[in-house]
């Protein structure tokens, strides 16, 4: 029995990258013996065991059969017999297959240390096409890693595989966790790309293949210059460029996009034409954003807004926006409501007050 590190972690490694959480493989060993020696059972569609002690993965060496269309239908055979590298052979990409023992040495059988140096996105072998997760994958590391290319064949191979109708059994839930990875890479606008290039964009988000075509330039610049803004934030500016509400919310649907992303995407894209007129807004229009938005229970959301809006309208005035809420903010609701003879009353004169306080400050 022996273990090998494969994977992220030998890949980030050679390129000099912060160190990626380590994933083992385990090459004659059984279930049996992994428990015996104090392993915890945790996988589900085969053996995978976390360390008794560091808790990092271990995963006995398998080999997969495709048996039905989707990223389901596989039937993975995992016993002592199978080797190391048939093991790597089953991924995705040659700079994800390579591995190394435990005195360090570097067991590369698909050529991915080549790759890495020519910065090449190659796929190991035609089963690449058997699992259209895996163009959700390479569109994900186009995004973190810029300067890599895709290879031509692995691109055509993906355009078959779109051909052949492989995407639609992505489910959404899967496609919304890559995509939202990607989201967060150093340039997003590689993924979507990618993901148009081959056709795979047209069938899981067709408002978003719409509006990238009309304006890729737009959104790719957007994207990738939104480094210190969080996923939330990303997929709103994304949205931002959608032609309307129904296009987002069938984005929305299409996705299974979670709740606070949704929701920032909503506000961002029902508010652009405030913000494009910050400069000029009254006291009464500023009041009634806030309140549309809610900053008075979601600063933090109002906050990423703010943050979206500063990439979308260049001449956005923001710190008029963050002087008024201030100025809203110090309104001592609660007084207001004691001066109050109808409780139906104090909505109205808490929001005159926030209104004056506003005004005087603009004054």
């Amino acid at each position: 029995m022996r273990a090998y590190v494969v994977g992220g972690a030998v890949r980030d490694a050679l390129l000099g990258l912060p160190g990626a959480d380590r994933d083992w493989v385990v090459v004659g060993a059984t279930p049996d013996e992994m428990l015996a020696q104090g392993f915890r059972p945790v996988g589900k569609d085969f053996p995978v065991f976390l360390h008794p002690k560091t808790q990092e993965e271990y995963a006995l060496a398998r080999t997969e059969r495709k048996t039905a269309p989707g990223y389901h239908g596989f039937v993975f055979h995992a016993s002592p017999d199978v080797s190391l590298e048939e093991d790597l052979k089953r991924r995705d990409l040659t700079i994800n297959a390579m591995a190394r023992d435990e005195d360090g040495t570097l067991i590369d059988p698909c050529g991915g240390q080549r790759d890495l140096a020519a910065r090449v996105l190659r796929h190991v072998s035609p089963a690449f096409a058997e699992d259209p997760v895996r163009i959700l994958r390479i569109a994900r590391f186009a995004a973190r890693f810029p300067d890599f290319t895709v290879a031509d064949e692995t691109l055509a191979l993906m355009r078959e595989m779109v051909e052949a109708g492989e995407v639609d059994h992505l489910v959404a839930e899967r496609v919304w966790q890559e995509i939202s990875r990607g989201l967060l890479a150093t340039a997003p606008s590689r993924m979507f790309a990618l993901l148009h290039d081959c056709g795979a964009l047209a069938r899981l988000a067709p408002a978003l293949n719409h509006a990238w075509e009309a304006e890729r330039r737009l959104i790719g610049r957007r994207l990738d210059h939104a480094g210190e803004l969080g996923l939330d934030a990303r997929f709103a500016l994304l949205a931002a460029a959608l032609d309307s509400v129904a296009s987002l919310e069938a984005l929305c649907i299409d996705l299974r996009v979670p709740t606070d992303p949704r929701e920032l995407a909503e506000l961002l894209w029902c508010e652009q034409q405030v913000f494009e007129k910050t400069a000029t807004l009254d006291a009464a229009t500023l009041i009634a954003l806030f309140d549309r938005c809610d900053a008075w229970r979601r600063p933090r959301r109002f906050a990423d807004l703010l943050a979206c809006a500063a990439h979308l309208v260049p001449k956005v005035q923001l710190g008029r926006i963050a002087a008024a809420l201030e100025r809203a903010r110090a309104v001592d609701a609660g007084a207001v409501a004691k001066q109050c003879q109808e409780k139906s009353e104090i909505p109205r004169r808490v929001r005159e007050a926030r209104i004056a306080a506003v005004a005087k400050d603009l004054d």
